[in-house]
């Protein structure tokens, strides 16, 4: 089916996921893990979508990575075997929601760490529930938010108290490379990534030293493993974005505009001197555009008359939102109301987790996939 005639049919606004783009980008991730002999635990935070992590799964993903216990929840009651938390749980509530889940699916739960408290909470929970659970040391690799400096003699101490627990299992080392999205080249995301790489390695070789196993060394964002050159000493790779990417790794010059797999479909549904005006807001295009220094010159999404989709000529900047209004900086086009603009936008993550579903552009015609664990945060 024509993809014009396909939009005609989709009531907007409307998020929009390319499958054959989607599937293109999760089979040269899963190669490069393969290539380089590490495992990839893809990050569904992206994409929150069981199907989609499936596809994964069923590419070789040994497990997922999710942000949340919502989320956590999701696929552990989808069906998931194996399931990282890479932010910390503190609340003994949480903590009893997650391991009930896992214990009436018998689900491989790990989750990460970066404090006493983390660990007495973990290791008091996993008690009251009978059952073991892993847990990784987070490792601040440069981003400063969640984890421990490299050079913190406290990371021994915590790596040993989680050995030494009955009811808790060292699982190794994790870290994420967020800052990688602030990179201005390729070159600049590959030197964040070996520094990452060093990094994790000589944080291993510390423990191992004092007589600590590290099964796994665990890394993730998507520009740091996209323009990574080497992973001697890594384990395990954990991108989510690269699922769909957008204009965040294509600024750092890891993808290309032509690989982006989400987009969102909007109406002219008014106009002025100045602007197209759409009904896609911050409701739908979020008002994100990059919190870790990753903020560009392309406003809220590159804008494209549906009809001629990534055609230079046709290009145009979101340039302001508001709840449900997108305003598009008219650069010289002349629009009718009614029609309909298709958005690359900044951050496709956020996105995906406004909606509740996506609309699936397969060679057969449009699908509805819904987003499973939208809106989750806790």
């Amino acid at each position: 089916m024509n993809t014009d005639n396909m939009l005609n049919e989709v009531e907007t606004p409307a998020v929009l996921l390319d499958e054959t783009k989607m599937m293109g980008n999760l089979r040269a991730m899963q190669d490069l893990a393969d290539r380089h002999g590490v495992a990839l635990r893809p990050h569904i935070k992206t994409h929150k979508s069981l199907e989609i992590g499936r596809r994964q799964m069923g590419l070789g993903a040994p497990g997922v990575t999710v942000a949340t216990v919502d989320e956590a929840q999701v696929f552990i009651e989808g069906g998931f075997e194996s399931i990282t938390v890479a932010r910390p749980v503190i609340s003994p509530p949480k903590w009893d929601r997650l391991l009930s889940a896992a214990k009436a699916q018998g689900t491989d739960v790990r989750v990460v760490t970066d404090s006493e408290e983390g660990i007495r909470a973990a290791g008091e929970r996993a008690a009251a529930h009978g059952q073991t659970v892993g847990l990784f040391l987070k490792i601040d690799v440069g981003l400063h938010r969640c984890g421990l400096l490299p050079e913190d003699p406290r990371i021994g101490k915590l790596a040993g108290m989680i050995h030494d627990h009955a009811h808790l299992t060292f699982r190794g080392i994790l870290s994420h490379a967020g800052h990688a999205y602030g990179s201005k080249s390729r070159a600049e995301a590959a030197g964040v990534a070996e520094a990452e790489r060093r990094t994790m390695v000589a944080v291993r070789d510390a423990l191992q030293s004092d007589g600590l196993p590290v099964p796994e060394v665990s890394v993730g964002a998507t520009p740091a493993v996209l323009a990574a050159e080497r992973f001697d000493g890594i384990t395990e790779i954990r991108p989510g974005n690269y699922v769909f990417l957008d204009l965040l790794p294509v600024r750092v010059g890891v993808a290309r505009l032509s690989d982006v797999a989400l987009t969102v479909l909007a109406t002219v549904i008014s106009r002025n001197d100045r602007y197209f005006v759409t009904d896609a807001g911050s409701k739908t295009l979020t008002s994100d555009t990059g919190v870790h220094g990753m903020t560009g010159n392309q406003g809220f999404g590159l804008a494209y008359p549906a009809s001629g989709f990534q055609q230079p000529d046709g290009e145009m900047i979101v340039d302001k939102v508001s709840e449900e209004h997108g305003m598009v900086a008219r650069n010289g086009l002349d629009l009718a109301i009614g029609s309909k603009i298709r958005v690359v936008p900044v951050h496709s993550c956020p996105v995906a987790n406004l909606a509740r579903s996506y609309v699936v552009l397969t060679p057969d015609g449009p699908e509805t996939w819904p987003v499973d664990a939208a809106g989750g945060s806790r």
